[in-house]
């Protein structure tokens, strides 16, 4: 019942900050604080976001090395994209992420059933061989607009959808980690033989895990498209993957907490560099290396951040761990 009650008070104090970020920012925006540059730095953040915490449903609570993200954010993208161009509509606009979404998860099952056999190296070796196949067909179909990409795509995105979507992914990763569901990824994470004996059924979990981690990356992509007008297939190329799991792996595997704070870090680093795009990536290399040396869990590891119910938990155990 303790924890039971402890999850409820944080999921009520976490609602309450998303809330107030919200109404910060609102306000932030209408008083012309943030002007319409820092809000595309705001809509980055809330993109990467999105997609960081669906990788780490994969990569961090399931133990399962992917490197083929940026394949379904481009399914999400071109697929709202291309609703969006011919129905140029709120409605047109909400379709066209349910069908980014709905088709990268389709993906993500078709891809995922024969290669989360695999492990480690050849795993993460097959996923990218997926995301270049993605960016190939995206490159030569016409209906994509070849390699030229598509140009004029309608805006609907602003901050309050960002928000709503940012927070609606957060809520339901988090929701799907604490459930059995959630715990038996874990448990495949932790001892993938161990799991198996205790009957659980380690691909339909991974499977399982994959597919929501397209599903939300989906999202991200068709976001991106109505954020940035243009899609181009070397958009979603390598470098993509890299960066959506350098936020995750910086932030810490098997947080989302994590996650959130390494995503608004790096948008913020990357807007400074703006003027030095070639200082980026020796900096993500610096960065990499930092992190593997001084901190290899990431900023918060595997925790969330502590609210104030746990800390008083951790007050009281103390004295206790002392004592022993």
């Amino acid at each position: 019942m303790e924890i039971r009650q402890m999850r409820k008070r944080n999921t009520v104090i976490a609602l309450i900050l998303m809330i107030g970020s919200f109404a910060l920012i609102q306000a932030l925006i209408m008083g012309g604080v943030i002007r319409s540059y820092q809000q595309v730095t705001l809509a980055t953040i809330c993109i990467n976001i999105i997609l960081a915490v669906g990788l780490n449903l994969v990569t961090g609570f399931t133990g399962q090395f992917s490197l083929g993200h940026a394949g379904f954010m481009a399914i999400g993208a071109y697929a709202c994209a291309i609703i969006t161009l011919k129905n140029g509509s709120v409605a047109g606009f909400l379709l066209g992420i349910l069908a980014g979404a709905v088709l990268a998860t389709v993906f993500g099952i078709l891809i995922g059933i024969p290669t989360l056999r695999l492990k480690g190296d050849y795993l993460a070796i097959a996923t990218l061989g997926f995301a270049e196949i993605i960016r190939i067909f995206a490159q030569n179909l016409t209906i994509t607009g070849g390699a030229a990409g598509l140009n004029g795509i309608p805006k609907f995105t602003n901050w309050p959808w960002l928000w709503a979507f940012t927070c609606l992914s957060i809520l339901l990763v988090n929701a799907f980690i604490h459930s059995s569901h959630g715990r038996a990824c874990i448990a495949i994470r932790e001892d993938e033989i161990a799991a198996e004996a205790m009957g659980i059924n380690t691909t339909k979990y991974k499977v399982m895990a994959f597919a929501i981690g397209a599903f939300f990356a989906g999202i991200g992509g068709a976001l991106y498209a109505s954020t940035f007008y243009i899609l181009k297939p070397t958009t979603f190329g390598f470098m993509k993957s890299i960066d959506i799991l350098m936020i995750v792996v910086l932030g810490g595997m098997g947080s989302i907490t994590g996650s959130v704070i390494a995503a608004v870090v790096l948008a913020v680093i990357t807007t400074a560099l703006q003027s030095f795009s070639e200082l980026r990536m020796v900096l993500y290399a610096v960065m990499l290396v930092a992190i593997m040396l001084f901190r290899p869990q990431g900023l918060m590891g595997d925790r969330e951040l502590p609210l104030p119910s746990e800390w008083k938990n951790r007050r009281k155990k103390q004295p206790q761990s002392a004592a022993e």
